[in-house]
């Protein structure tokens, strides 16, 4: 996908999760959607960088730098959402577009990506990035409530009910 691909990614993404988190469409949803909002932008936007430099889908369009970025908060207490945002973008390239991304790169080369794709330049590349991300808050949403329901019943069992 292009830029433009990644941004309406990230944000109807950040919307979506926001109101999974505080669904209550107050303020606190709102500062929610910009928490969450502005560091998964960024993440979607990096993995891009390397047009400038290396190869682009290879350089920074790998697991490495998917689980730097994933464990960064751990030892900076910093950046918590970023690795999000690259994690769809690299979502966004395999299942989006046709020719998918290195995601083993530079261990292996190849580049994975699923055959449902379009091209970048595809005018059908705006529905389908909002298919992938619909697939996306799915997959968030099962996730969040899964560890919801989780959650009460460990605090019922922990306290014998």
């Amino acid at each position: 996908m292009n830029k433009k691909g990644h941004v309406l990614n990230a944000v109807l993404l950040s919307i979506g999760l926001a109101y999974l988190l505080e669904p209550a469409g107050d303020e606190a949803t709102f500062m929610k959607i910009i928490a969450v909002g502005a560091p998964v932008t960024l993440g979607a936007l990096f993995p891009d960088v390397d047009t400038a430099f290396g190869r682009h889908r290879k350089t920074l369009h790998n697991l490495p730098i998917l689980a730097g970025f994933a464990l960064f908060p751990y030892f900076f207490n910093n950046l918590e959402w970023v690795w999000l945002g690259i994690l769809t973008h690299y979502a966004l390239d395999i299942a989006g577009s046709k020719r998918g991304i290195a995601l083993f790169y530079p261990v292996w080369k190849k580049e994975f990506g699923l055959p449902v794709g379009v091209t970048v330049s595809s005018k059908q590349a705006d529905l389908v990035t909002v298919l992938v991300t619909a697939g996306e808050l799915v997959i968030a949403a099962a996730i969040i409530y899964q560890a919801h329901t989780w959650a009460i019943e460990s605090t019922r069992q922990a306290i014998g009910f």
